[in-house]
């Protein structure tokens, strides 16, 4: 998908100020059963046709709305995906900015994610 320009410039200026991690980190922490919060915050259209096997969903468009009721704690660890990254990293900083300590965006994204094999539902 192609991005506008505008789009891509706050994308930039959020990743300057969040932690990103790789599909291939994510992978490894699933595998060692490393305990954390995956959320997938695509649209609903976007969830419905896969994610991250055992990911929970709460939507870009929603996040600061609802996650202090499914994540109250604000030192837990939190892993971000959308579809490549975008998305999750503009959700990170928000979470940032409501207090969240330990957030991260997966680079990459869902599309990162199957291109590596890693688990679906």
């Amino acid at each position: 998908m192609a991005h506008s320009a505008r789009f891509l410039k706050i994308c930039d200026e959020s990743r300057a100020r969040i932690r990103e991690v790789t599909v291939d980190q994510v992978k490894a922490r699933l595998a060692a059963g490393e305990t954390f919060y995956l959320v997938d915050t695509r649209e609903d259209r976007e969830v419905e046709a896969g994610r991250i096997k055992g990911a929970m969903h709460i939507g870009k468009g929603v996040i600061e709305r609802d996650i202090e009721a499914a994540i109250p704690d604000l030192d837990a660890d939190i892993v971000l995906y959308c579809g490549g990254g975008f998305r999750s990293a503009l959700a990170a900083e928000s979470l940032q900015k409501m207090g969240y300590t330990r957030v991260a965006s997966m680079d990459g994204g869902f599309r990162g994610w199957k291109a590596a094999d890693g688990p679906t539902e």
